[in-house]
């Protein structure tokens, strides 16, 4: 007889048996995301060594002419001089920026904080385009206030149609994803911290430096590459404002009008896919870093 509040023998059988795995409601549905989100990149990454010049089954043979023939190309090369320019120089101006205003907006109280937090995350809800088109407009009102103000000051004015414009433009872009990025790991900081260091003598920026800045570095860090990244592939602002100097977004749509260059493109295409899933991949190992050194703080 079993013992008494035991388990019963069929019980303990029944919990000792294997469970079968069946898909519930919620993996098929992962399954199906995944398919369809990553599936048309694998395919881009698979017909890229494709010797023909159809993206189609079956695959004729494989190849790495097109990776050379786009390396060769001048026209791809300068664009993506262009766009890494672009990128780089937006990303730093964004995460400076953008470090900045989670600073002011997480440990220190002014009026128009609330305000000030609403517009610089506006940009996540308003389109690329019109973005564009306003600061294309925005452009040429200043060059009328320059021209009127100092009609020999050439020089000065702002072309619209440059990349410093795109530039620009993906700082806007970027800034709010810098803002939410950062600030999220300053929540995890605790201010006694800072406050013990101010005791011991530092002064409140000599506290962010010493303190502040190395446990917030991981999301910095992210910050930036997140930026970089959201720029160097950003299209509908570039496509409006770079004029003759096209980014490697805009040079790559630009070649699609001619069958002839499509495995070039779509080689080029590959070599992004793979280097933004390693931007991914480095900035949570980077953001699984930060939460790492919180967690010992």
């Amino acid at each position: 007889m079993a013992a008494i509040g035991g388990p019963t023998p069929s019980r303990a059988l029944a919990a000792a048996a294997p469970r079968r795995w069946r898909p519930d409601a919620a993996a098929l549905y992962f399954t199906a995301f995944t398919l369809l989100l990553y599936l048309p990149l694998a395919l881009l990454v698979l017909f890229s060594f494709n010797a023909s010049r159809t993206m189609a089954f079956p695959i004729k043979g494989w190849t790495l002419d097109w990776y050379a023939q786009a390396w060769q190309s001048p026209g791809l090369r300068q664009a993506l001089a262009n766009s890494l320019a672009v990128a780089l120089g937006s990303s730093l101006a964004a995460t400076v920026l953008g470090s900045l205003a989670a600073v002011a907006v997480l440990r220190f109280r002014f009026p128009g904080r609330r305000l000030l937090l609403t517009v610089a995350t506006l940009p996540l809800v308003v389109p690329s385009i019109v973005l564009a088109v306003a600061l294309l407009a925005g452009a040429t009102q200043v060059n009328s206030l320059l021209a009127a103000a100092a009609p020999g000051l050439e020089s000065a004015r702002l072309k619209p149609f440059s990349l410093w414009t795109v530039g620009i433009s993906h700082v806007v872009i970027a800034l709010p994803m810098v803002i939410l990025i950062v600030a999220a790991r300053l929540v995890g900081i605790p201010r006694r911290l800072e406050e013990a260091a101010m005791d011991l003598g530092c002064s409140y920026w000599g506290a962010q430096r010493r303190v502040t800045l190395p446990l917030a570095r991981p999301a910095i860090l992210a910050a930036f590459l997140t930026a970089f990244s959201s720029s160097f592939d950003e299209f509908g602002t570039a496509f409006l404002l770079a004029g003759t100097r096209q980014t490697l977004p805009t040079y790559l749509y630009s070649q699609l009008r001619s069958a002839y260059k499509l495995p070039m493109v779509v080689a080029a295409a590959a070599v992004i896919i793979v280097a933004s899933l390693l931007l991914v991949a480095a900035t949570e190992l980077l953001r699984r870093n930060g939460e790492t050194r919180s967690e010992g703080a």
